[in-house]
């Protein structure tokens, strides 16, 4: 076994103190009847802090749009009796000496499959009335619907400060609608919110940080997670060398971007193999910008989240290698997902070295808050 010490170093984000270098990768629970978290949330991501996690990102929860969401019981983000109970969970948290961020999101046209027969109150959004196949399913969104929408990422992230969370994340990646405007395919748009170029098509995300670093403090953790791939074509890419995703990752920073998380099917993956290079996306990200990168992708495990969720077991493996990357300085943190939903204490087993202690993960976890 490698040097678990790595590990477990301190980290400083802003003026955010991490006692170690794992982070809770945000994961779906469904597990919030009408959009509000409920006491079991709150127990289930002090479980995590209790036992040593450094930082918790939620699960997604949505921002103050009708179609933001595509299942009902996917917490809110906004509301006096969703806030309400989100600080109840952060004050857990704390209390247990965790630190947490909400992860918020807008799901665009992406429909949910496991509420398929669901829809929101209003029609779903995406930038030209695209479905993810490409089909006409819409109209595309208006300027106002784009002001309003990015006022409603910026509302979100000042109630995250206000109610005492330690950072915000958004969710840009995965097809969901900040990811969709970056997509040529998806964005067809001939305003100043499309374009040919990536850069042009990140106008919408830009705003949002700004908009969002105009009203929290200037020390106030925003981070942004973006992919790559695409669930259904995981050779896709947004930036297709390192050249673009320097000029991409860049102005992403300099319109607020704190942190990067690059989200992998599996994190031993090299992001661009043509260039004689084993960097992952985290490390690419890292290297050409020197913002603070958490990597992620079947940490600890032998299979990707997408064969979980197709009802395959994913069995326990050596993380040597991760220590390695993370020796070497690739990326500064680490999001592990699926070990942590299946057991709460999987980081303070690893710290005492008590790998047979440590389960495959069965996606039975997938249904239970544990």
């Amino acid at each position: 076994m490698s040097n678990l010490d790595v590990l477990f170093r301190p980290y400083r984000l802003n003026a955010l103190d991490l006692p170690n270098r794992v982070v809770m990768a945000p994961m779906t629970r469904s597990s919030s009847p009408a959009g509000v978290p409920t006491a079991e949330m709150a127990s289930y991501y002090r479980r995590r802090a209790e036992h040593g996690v450094g930082l918790i990102i939620t699960e997604a929860t949505g921002i103050s749009r009708p179609a933001a969401l595509n299942e009902p019981n996917i917490p809110q983000f906004h509301g006096d009796a969703a806030l309400t109970n989100w600080k109840i969970v952060a004050d857990e948290v704390h209390a247990a000496g965790g630190r947490i961020v909400p992860q918020l999101i807008h799901v665009g046209q992406k429909r949910s499959n496991a509420a398929s027969d669901w829809t929101p109150s209003s029609p779903y959004e995406s930038p030209s009335g695209l479905s993810l196949t490409g089909q006409p399913v819409g109209q595309p969104m208006t300027d106002a619907d784009i002001a309003q929408t990015i006022d409603a990422f910026a509302r979100a992230a000042a109630d995250a400060e206000r109610i005492g969370f330690d950072g915000v994340e958004l969710h840009a990646a995965h097809n969901y609608l900040i990811n969709q405007f970056f997509a040529a395919d998806l964005n067809l748009r001939s305003d100043q919110y499309g374009g040919s170029t990536l850069l042009e098509r990140s106008r919408f995300a830009i705003e949002i940080l700004q908009a969002i670093r105009a009203v929290v403090s200037h020390d106030f953790p925003v981070i942004l997670r973006l992919s790559q791939w695409k669930p259904k074509d995981i050779n896709a890419r947004l930036a297709p060398t390192p050249q673009v995703l320097e000029q991409w990752l860049g102005a992403l920073v300099d319109a607020g971007t704190d942190a990067f998380h690059l989200s992998q099917q599996r994190y031993w993956q090299a992001a661009f193999p043509e260039f004689d290079s084993e960097l992952n996306l985290a490390g690419w990200a890292k290297k050409l910008t020197g913002v603070t990168a958490i990597t992620v992708g079947a940490v600890g495990l032998t299979g990707d989240v997408y064969e979980s969720f197709a009802g395959k077991s994913a069995q326990k493996t050596s993380i040597d290698d991760l220590l390695a990357r993370l020796e070497r300085d690739e990326f500064d943190l680490v999001a592990v997902g699926r070990p942590l939903l299946q057991d709460a204490a999987w980081l303070e087993k690893v710290r005492q070295n008590r790998f047979d202690a440590i389960a495959d993960f069965t996606p039975e976890a997938f249904a239970t808050l544990r």
